[in-house]
């Protein structure tokens, strides 16, 4: 049997970060101007810190059955890197605050979902769905990042934040899935079942939400309409056309998070940090991309 290759990076904690999300220059829809993109982005991102909190719980509620020394440094370390992106998000949902987005009717929705979660279904399926969610985030480098056009005049600062997570994401990326097969022997059916309702709940997600944010910036119904309809090649076709088949390659019976490869720009983005910050290195992986 031949070996599976394998795709990891180290996973590295980076704390006391600054994007400078609180200037009062950036854009209120700083995604080239466009407001239903810009908010798309950001209704997502609203559900991150309560998101990051399931997250940890799911996999801490198997942390004391893990043998492994190293899958065990791998759970601390991608607990803290979770935690970290807690707390940027938290500061970006201020910086929407001050624009009148009510940012708690998003959060109370995230832990709403997150308690009927744990109540309702087992640690192991709580788990998977985590894994599957890990998923879909880890693929947040390739969708967002690979190619230049995704994110083309976009804001520096806040496209900066969304490299870093992104980058983070794909370095603890196969974290929970060992856990859900080593530790909690998550099967098939359920590890597939999982993703079929994360797949289903984040598309919802995705597509409602930003209509209540263009409703809480004034647009009338018909005219949040109308930026559904102006965007819907970007909408369906950039984002969502490319993530499904990312989604895909999890239904794949031998399927490992490492099997898929690491951004290409990934390097630029680690060399920039390192010598200069999170800004520079946003904007390098962002001159890097195709």
């Amino acid at each position: 049997m031949s070996k599976r290759p394998a795709h990891k990076e180290p996973i590295v904690v980076r704390e006391q970060l600054d994007f400078q999300l609180d200037g009062d220059d950036i854009p209120k829809y700083w995604m080239a101007g466009n407001p239903l993109k810009s908010r798309v982005f950001d209704a997502v991102q609203a559900t991150f810190p309560d998101g990051e909190r399931y997250f940890i719980n799911s996999v801490r509620a198997f942390r004391d059955r893990i043998d492994d020394p190293a899958l065990l440094q791998d759970v601390k370390d991608f607990m803290r890197q979770e935690g970290q992106h807690g707390m940027v998000h938290t500061q970006y949902n201020r910086r929407l605050d001050r624009q009148g987005i009510v940012t708690d009717a998003f959060t109370r929705h995230t832990r709403r979902v997150e308690q009927v979660r744990r109540k309702r279904y087992s640690p192991e399926y709580n788990l998977a769905m985590t894994a599957a969610l890990e998923h879909f985030t880890a693929m947040m480098a390739d969708l967002f990042f690979a190619e230049k056009s995704m994110l083309a005049d976009a804001d520096e600062r806040v496209r900066a934040m969304f490299a870093w997570h992104a980058i983070e994401e794909m370095e603890h990326k196969a974290v929970a899935f060992d856990v859900m097969k080593k530790v909690a022997k998550v099967g098939y059916v359920k590890r597939c079942a999982a993703m079929t309702h994360a797949t289903f709940a984040f598309s919802l997600y995705t597509l409602i939400s930003p209509w209540f944010m263009l409703r809480m910036d004034g647009y009338s119904p018909a005219e949040a309409f109308k930026l559904y309809v102006q965007n819907t090649p970007w909408l369906f076709g950039k984002v969502l056309g490319r993530l499904l088949p990312m989604i895909a390659r999890y239904y794949r019976p031998g399927f490992h998070p490492e099997d898929v490869p690491t951004v290409h720009n990934y390097m630029e983005w680690v060399e920039a940090y390192q010598a200069q910050g999170p800004l520079a290195a946003g904007e390098a992986m962002y001159a890097a991309a195709r």
